[in-house]
């Protein structure tokens, strides 16, 4: 098979979620398959040499692709071509999740999407939807990884307000059960709530107050984050549930973490001063 031969077959396995990915961010089923074959010509174009995160990469070339095409239905003030609500967006393992899915994407959550700037329906789809982290986000928007966050935040409030489910309640469960097994030192329960290559990261001035600048691997993150939470509080950072460390009433330290098919993936520490301030912190019940 010779090398774009091998790059198609790969781009195939891919294909369904990316249809997927680009039929959230469009609302349309044709202006998506339009959107995934423009990514795979420029795929097909770039080739793949230095990519280690196939999937990853193919989601960012269709994001940026459906951005493009979102921006120039703004500027024509055109309607999708279709808004019928699909049955399966993209193919999960567990039938749970995707019940849990297909509840949170239906035709009014398209309606309500259809209002939402170019930007902000990208950030929220890609990460609330799809469980992109912000910092791979924030290239294709060509914002900072806050301002991403904030662009989501933004999103997701219109859609609480619509009255649609979301999937804060189910990571709320995920992010209170770590803190309580890192407040109790609880190896084991850390380990199997985060994803094998799950990685922490600190800025610097989170690594300056003496935390590492990055882990990487389940076990690793589980050693270094084992009894060391005990005075962190269940938080929702930006509309996203987190945990923050405050000394004498003023957050020190928010814990930004990203959960994909309930496995904690990555753990941010946000330390610096004005990044803290640009972040809207929402006290819930410790449970």
């Amino acid at each position: 098979m010779g090398g774009n031969d091998l790059l198609a077959a790969r781009f195939e396995e891919h294909r369904d979620r990316l249809t997927a990915v680009a039929h959230r961010l469009l609302g349309s089923r044709a202006e998506a398959e339009d959107a995934v074959q423009e990514a795979w010509l420029r795929v097909s174009r770039a080739g793949t040499a230095g990519v280690e995160n196939l999937g990853g990469w193919l989601t960012t070339v269709v994001a940026r692709v459906a951005l493009n095409q979102l921006r120039a239905r703004a500027g024509r003030r055109e309607d999708p071509l279709d808004d019928a609500p699909q049955a399966r967006l993209h193919a999960v393992a567990d039938p749970a999740e995707e019940a849990v899915l297909a509840d949170s994407v239906g035709l009014a959550l398209g309606v309500v999407l259809d209002r939402l700037a170019p930007a902000e329906r990208l950030a929220f789809v890609l990460h609330d939807l799809f469980d992109v982290p912000f910092d791979e986000i924030a290239p294709i928007v060509d914002r900072s990884p806050a301002a991403t966050r904030q662009l989501a935040s933004r999103a997701r409030r219109r859609v609480r307000a619509a009255g649609l489910p979301d999937a804060t309640e189910r990571r709320r469960e995920v992010v209170a059960a770590f803190l309580d097994a890192s407040r109790n030192g609880d190896f084991a329960a850390l380990l199997a709530l985060l994803h094998p290559e799950a990685v922490l990261r600190s800025d610097p001035v989170a690594t300056g107050m003496g935390s590492a600048a990055e882990v990487r691997g389940a076990t690793a993150v589980a050693r270094f984050l084992s009894g060391r939470a005990r005075a962190a509080r269940l938080v929702l950072v930006d509309g996203t549930p987190g945990a923050v460390w405050s000394l004498r009433g003023t957050p020190q330290v928010v814990f930004a973490f990203t959960v994909a098919d309930g496995a904690v993936t990555a753990i941010d520490l946000l330390a610096d001063p004005p990044t803290l301030a640009g972040l809207e912190l929402q006290p819930l019940p410790q449970r």
